[in-house]
């Protein structure tokens, strides 16, 4: 046995060589020898969780904010199912994360079907990547594997299934070192064609997506737009790639159709579409004789009945920027000031109604005190509800990856998790999750993490008693308010047992001051603040469309 060690000696070590820094999850029986092996690591830390799906939405996080693959872990058969929906967040949200399930042993077992699922099947169509180890020799191929298709673009979610007889089988086998590669440069000729056609344009627009958040092209897209003077609107996802206090900002495509912005894209006559990813709602449709679009991302479009863009410039979406910035003259002739006009109308209307400090508070006047109590370099994570549309529009992101908001699954629950993760990844920075109660409520038990890991962190949930996004589908489709109310808990005592500070808003003056003060004391706060979303449907559905369609 000279020089041999279990095959999870090897694993953590594959990990260790990788850069791994936490393992968060809720390992079982079936993980004992990786625990062990863990144990005796003094470069990864275990980030133990309450449940399964906190863990898989911390490690995404992680991901979606360093762009290194994060990492979790739980037991065969129902922790392994838990993992699903952190799973399909990681792949469709473009996040990279590595999940470890235990195994029965797979030589031979004494305990007939008990727990065990094909989980490697299972997972096959929400990741990029899976596979039962069958062999300790493997291990150190399989992790390197998963690691780069973690990474690789477009990032998602990748399983690894460690089978307890395999991870104790002695192995002499070593790590393979980390590769290092290099995205390829967008073909010249390519661009050669995007900046004729962008200099042909009357009426250029330019439009930022999910895709450029991730590979942190700010840069690069504002020097395009100083240069150029082309205006940019972002999706949801795209939000702070550039700061939206920039002359030049249009809005976020948080709706679907007929907000300003989707007129001020209905002006141009050719969309310079930045990373587009298909996962998030359209910011807008192309039709048949309609504008030109510039498709620049590292992967060619995907194909749908409303985008099948005519240019398609393929590669490193930074390098590709920078080459087409470069090659450009702007057309003299080009005035945007109608596009710009949108824009200060839209800021009119939602002035006017974040000045509304009715009580319970109007989603409008909350998203407006958010940020005028969030520093510069302030993080807020959304949960999943009818609240991300309010922020989408009128939270203005100063920094990339500043509004952690999920338009690609569009799961509950995450809020808390994803805070929680970016309050470990910048302890000097402010976090704050923004959850209905509906989604706070779906992984509540983690507060209990939060407090046990000495977090810094505000989680404000907006109370309605419903599930409100729903309940607003339900009124919009003229259907009787019927089966989406609920009770909930004393949110203060709650958070009281868990041993974070409770607070509950009276007024907005007073929410004013609750924010404040939670933002400036340390510990876990949370926040019970009632909302009134009486009018969502009147001004989301109806008055911007038609007011917008006046100008």
């Amino acid at each position: 046995m000279e020089g041999k060690r279990k095959a999870s000696d090897l694993f953590v070590e594959c990990l260790e060589a990788e850069g791994c820094e936490y393992i968060f999850g809720v390992p079982g029986e079936e993980n004992l020898d990786f625990l062990d092996s863990l144990s005796r690591s003094d470069k990864i830390e275990l980030i133990l969780t309450r449940h399964e799906q906190g863990a898989g939405f911390m490690a995404a996080t992680y991901g979606r904010h360093t762009g290194k693959t994060g990492v979790c872990i739980a037991t065969l058969g129902p922790g392994a199912t838990n993992f699903v929906t952190a799973a399909a967040y990681a792949t469709l949200g473009g996040m990279p994360m590595m999940m470890i399930t235990g195994q029965k042993p797979i030589k031979k077992s004494k305990q007939g079907r008990f727990q065990i699922l094909d989980v490697v099947a299972m997972m096959d169509p929400i990741t990029k990547y899976t596979h039962q180890l069958a062999s300790a020799d493997n291990i150190p191929s399989r992790v390197r594997e998963a690691y780069r298709l973690a990474e690789e673009e477009k990032p998602g979610a990748v399983h690894l299934e460690l089978p307890e007889d395999i991870a104790e089988e002695p192995t002499d086998a070593r790590p393979i070192a980390r590769s290092v590669a290099r995205r390829p440069s967008a073909e010249p000729k390519a661009v050669r064609q995007a900046v004729q056609a962008i200099e042909r344009a009357k009426a250029p627009i330019l439009v930022i997506g999910a895709g450029a958040n991730r590979k942190l092209t700010g840069r690069m897209l504002e020097q395009f737009v100083e240069k150029t003077g082309i205006p940019f609107l972002t999706t949801q996802m795209g939000k702070g790639v550039i700061d939206e206090r920039h002359p030049r900002f249009l809005g976020c495509a948080a709706l679907s159709a007929g907000d300003f912005v989707h007129r001020a894209v209905e002006d141009a006559d050719l969309i310079i579409n930045v990373g587009h990813d298909v996962i998030e709602k359209p910011p807008f449709f192309m039709k048949p004789g309609g504008a030109c679009v510039i498709h620049v991302s590292n992967r060619t479009a995907e194909v749908d009945p409303v985008y099948f863009p005519q240019i398609e410039v393929i590669g490193d979406i930074a390098n590709a920027i920078w080459q087409i910035k470069d090659d450009i003259t702007p057309n003299r002739s080009w005035n945007f000031d109608h596009m710009l006009a949108y824009r200060r109308a839209e800021l009119e209307h939602t002035g006017k109604l974040a000045a509304d400090a009715r009580f319970p508070i109007f989603p409008p006047h909350l998203v407006a005190q958010v940020r005028e109590c969030m520093p510069h370099d302030g993080i807020i994570c959304l949960d999943n509800g009818v609240y991300k549309i309010w922020f989408a529009r009128g939270y203005c992101a100063f920094l990339p990856n500043t509004v952690l908001l999920d338009n690609a699954l569009a799961t509950m629950g995450a809020g808390l998790p994803s805070a929680m993760m970016s309050a470990m990844l910048y302890p000097g920075r402010k976090v704050m999750a923004i959850c209905g109660d509906g989604g706070f409520m779906m992984n509540s038990q983690e507060m209990e993490t939060a407090v046990r890991l000495g977090l810094d962190l505000t989680v404000l949930i907006l109370r309605d008693d419903a599930y409100g996004m729903i309940r607003w589908k339900q009124a919009n489709m003229g259907f009787a308010d019927f089966g989406l109310t609920y009770g909930n808990p004393d949110f203060v005592k709650y958070a009281e047992s868990y041993g974070a500070s409770g607070h509950r808003v009276e007024s907005s003056e007073h929410l004013r001051e609750v924010l404040a003060h939670c933002r400036d004391t340390p510990g876990v706060h949370l926040i019970d603040c009632p909302v009134d979303y009486a009018d969502n449907d009147r001004i989301l559905n109806n008055e911007i469309k038609q007011l917008s369609a006046k100008l």
